[in-house]
């Protein structure tokens, strides 16, 4: 790595899902955990339950967080509220009364941490399942608390699109292929955030596309790799491994 690559100022951490790495992921021990632990950027994702209420969940089965075998998009927020999101298979008994959190707790807690910006994520399962209209509106009305500290972002374009036309928050596409014609389509959305995983970016130095947006590069979980981003243009860097990629942030400016 050259000098001048070593001396790249670094990213701002980003937070994804909270401070995965410790706590079952989008649970609100995982968002408390990041903001103790000094994030200024979280992300979380977000469906909609069967009585359209968004709730912080990536997957729509709940076989992974849970081990239950249920959409959470057929289950209503009461019945969601009784569930225990405690992902079994990674931590074992190690956590036993995690709940599903609504996206308004979500919100009551960034509202106490006003400098922080979080970047929530509109699922495709629940838009295929309720409709763009339906599930951005509900998104928007239930973030307005925290309107000026978030950011709507999904990979799906024409929700994203959506989004900018009925409100007023920050957008970000997340990118499915760092292509020429994502690149085009970018340009064409102007959208406030790109964001892309580390794994999907070409193996090159070459700089990330250069736009009015910021760039943030999810699944990074090192600070030599943060560098090298950017070094390629990235401003922001997601990782659920907190603490571990903070540590080495600190090490290297003491």
């Amino acid at each position: 790595m050259s000098a001048s690559r070593l001396l790249s100022p670094l990213p701002d951490l980003l937070a994804q899902r909270g401070n995965a790495d410790e706590y079952p992921e989008n649970t609100l021990p995982a968002l408390r955990s990041a903001l103790d632990l000094g994030a200024r950027h979280v992300a979380f994702d977000v469906q909609l339950s069967a009585d359209r209420q968004p709730v912080l969940l990536n997957d729509a089965n709940l076989k992974r967080m849970a081990g239950l075998d249920r959409s959470a998009l057929e289950l209503t927020g009461q019945q969601l509220a009784e569930v225990a999101v405690t992902e079994p298979e990674r931590f074992q008994q190690k956590f036993t009364d995690i709940g599903v959190p609504t996206l308004a707790q979500a919100v009551s807690l960034i509202a106490t941490h006003p400098a922080v910006t979080a970047f929530v994520e509109i699922k495709r399962a629940s838009l295929r399942a309720f409709g763009a209209d339906v599930v951005v509106r509900k998104i928007c009305e239930v973030l307005k608390p925290i309107v000026r500290q978030s950011v709507l972002v999904s990979r799906d374009l024409s929700a994203v699109h959506h989004a900018r036309q009925i409100s007023s928050y920050r957008v970000g596409w997340i990118l499915s292929e760092y292509s020429n014609l994502s690149a085009l389509k970018s340009e064409a959305l102007v959208p406030d955030y790109l964001l892309c995983d580390q794994e999907l970016l070409t193996d090159s130095n070459a700089q990330l596309w250069r736009g009015p947006w910021r760039w943030v590069i999810q699944n990074v979980s090192s600070r030599e790799a943060a560098a090298q981003l950017a070094a390629r243009g990235a401003k922001l860097v997601a990782t659920t491994s907190y603490r571990k990629v903070l540590r080495e942030f600190k090490n290297s400016a003491s």
